[in-house]
């Protein structure tokens, strides 16, 4: 498989920071990803009450969305702007904590209590903290992730996955050898070969 000058390409934490500072997200979705709502019945199976997790979930309006429909929805991002955008959008009370377990990170959950947003490294986080989850809509995480850091991230998803769980993927597909990414391109057989 071909992934052209991407294979190498990396995007720094920093950089990522910066879109979110310059306002630079072309890849928020102000009315919700046509997608999730499309697929929801393969993500809830029939199932209330879910534990939902959005890898690098920026401020997705998709959180408050599931929270106000019953499901616990928990979110990691490293931009605490965006977190903080997600909130006050919504006018949603919050409340900030340490996260004891990862130096630095914080973790802002609503007064409810059905919506909480790590504010850290994806790569910071495991079941230990987060637990685990019923269901993962995956809208702009893979494939933001480095190429090279595909297996890491893959193999921590699945160490949060409940045996029953739901993965709901959204990719792009173009020609990887005319776009350096991110998003970056990541082929069918590269997501069998990554998911097994």
């Amino acid at each position: 498989t071909d992934i052209g000058s991407q294979k190498d390409r990396v995007v720094s934490e920093e950089e990522w920071l910066q879109k979110w500072e310059m306002g630079n997200t072309g890849f928020h979705k102000e009315q919700g990803h046509p997608l999730l709502q499309k697929y929801l019945d393969v993500l809830l199976n029939g199932r209330s009450g879910l534990r939902i997790f959005f890898p690098l979930c920026g401020k997705a309006v998709e959180m408050k969305w599931l929270a106000d429909v019953g499901h616990s929805v928990v979110g990691v991002e490293i931009s605490e702007q965006a977190l903080k955008d997600f909130f006050a959008e919504h006018s949603l009370p919050y409340c900030e904590e340490p996260v004891p377990e990862i130096s630095g990170a914080k973790k802002l959950q609503s007064t409810s209590g059905n919506i909480s947003l790590y504010c850290c490294s994806i790569y910071d986080l495991s079941s230990s903290i987060l637990g685990k989850f019923d269901g993962v809509w995956d809208r702009g995480a893979l494939v933001a992730v480095n190429p090279r850091d595909r297996q890491r991230y893959v193999s921590l998803m699945m160490t949060l996955m409940e045996e029953n769980s739901s993965y709901l993927l959204v990719t792009v597909s173009y020609d990887p050898n005319k776009h350096k990414g991110p998003p970056f391109y990541v082929p069918e057989s590269e997501i069998k070969s990554l998911f097994g």
